[in-house]
């Protein structure tokens, strides 16, 4: 049984990047899941003066620890304007500072949804060479477009993104076995 870290790079209290983990988290069996909701965690804007002056927050050196104790991180990342969330960035640019492979060894399954068809592409993009350069090493990926037209209280209603979602997490939970 494999520990497994979920969350969405988002902020929001109303993240559908959020929902999307939500939903594949319930999917998983046999495996001990937490799933943490950073609508509840705050971070500072990184910069080296707040570094020097203060440290590291505590709610960071948490996260980091939460991190460092999965076997796996299921991550679904938001996009603004094509880019990822300045939110999400700046907790990278935090994690980074503290160590900056912080995700060695950690097999992730990434996501992204948005409104649009493109299913924040451009956020995962740049969030997939981030990672990598921590350490991380993407096992699975999955992205679904149009979120509100193919979402709903069951989960993913289209038929064929439900089968490639469904195919991603597998070999992202089979990565955590091998």
């Amino acid at each position: 049984m494999a520990a497994i870290l979920a969350l969405a790079g988002s902020n929001s209290s109303t993240s559908i990047n959020f929902k999307l983990v939500k939903y594949t988290v319930s999917l998983v069996q046999q495996h001990d899941i937490q799933l943490i909701n950073m609508a509840e965690r705050v971070f500072p804007m990184f910069s080296e003066d707040l570094e020097r002056a203060e440290g590291y927050s505590a709610d960071l050196m948490k996260l980091k620890a939460e991190i460092n104790s999965a076997d796996g991180l299921i991550l679904s990342v938001n996009e603004h304007n094509g880019n990822p969330s300045a939110y999400f960035k700046n907790v990278l640019d935090w994690l980074s500072r503290m160590d900056r492979n912080f995700l060695e060894g950690t097999k992730v399954f990434l996501m992204s949804t948005s409104g649009g068809r493109r299913g924040a592409k451009g956020s995962f993009t740049v969030i997939d060479g981030m990672l990598t350069r921590f350490g991380a090493e993407i096992t699975a990926s999955f992205s679904l477009p149009s979120f509100y037209e193919n979402f709903g209280d069951e989960g993913i209603l289209d038929e064929t993104l439900r089968m490639e979602h469904q195919q991603a997490l597998s070999t992202f939970l089979d990565s955590l076995n091998s």
